[in-house]
């Protein structure tokens, strides 16, 4: 840590060391990434980065769960019941896919990172499903005569999965937000008219 560093809060130490490991867990990877890596990132020390995450799975964990609650409030304007069906479609197709594009360190570690380590299966699916429960509620609400054959939860699963592989796109630079989100509309409003 540099001689002249003045001494910070936790909360923002806490947010500092999380931005560095986000960053350099979507650039290496997580079992090429070092404490040591990430420490130098956040311009902090090895040992005061343990002393606030004990081991590098723990580190991990937070950013996952930092970022997961982002991603879902990157969407939550969607929620708005003043809205149309489609525009509350439109809102949330556009707050995740901008998220992923504004974010994409974030991305890279939720979707390419967390999905491949087992340790971490569990936590990453608590996010995706918390985004299927609202996709299928955005669904049935914007049905509007929902019969027993309607199965919003395997539809929400569909669209969701859709999501992700555009989102990844937009991630790598493939394709532009406005054109994904088009496109993600237009798939999803066809499939609620049929």
């Amino acid at each position: 840590m540099a001689g002249g560093t003045k001494r910070l809060p936790r909360a923002v130490r806490e947010q500092q060391m999380l931005d560095a490991a986000v960053d350099v867990f979507s650039e290496n990877g997580f079992h090429d990434t070092s404490m040591d890596s990430i420490a130098a990132r956040a311009e902090i020390s090895k040992p005061m980065l343990y002393l606030y995450y004990g081991s590098k799975d723990e580190l991990f964990a937070a950013c996952i769960a930092r970022e997961g609650i982002k991603f879902v409030e990157a969407m939550t304007p969607a929620g708005d019941p003043t809205l149309s069906p489609r525009e509350q479609l439109s809102i949330a197709l556009a707050g995740f896919l901008r998220f992923v594009d504004e974010h994409r360190s974030s991305w890279m570690v939720l979707y390419r990172q967390a999905i491949g380590q087992q340790a971490f299966a569990g936590q990453v699916q608590s996010s995706r499903d918390r985004l299927i429960d609202l996709t299928a509620g955005l669904l049935e609400t914007s049905t509007k005569d929902p019969g027993p054959d309607h199965n919003f939860p395997l539809m929400a699963v569909a669209l969701v999965g859709a999501g992700e592989a555009v989102a990844d796109r937009v991630a790598g630079g493939e394709i532009d937000v406005d054109a994904a989100v088009d496109l993600l509309e237009k798939l999803a409003w066809r499939g609620l008219r049929a």
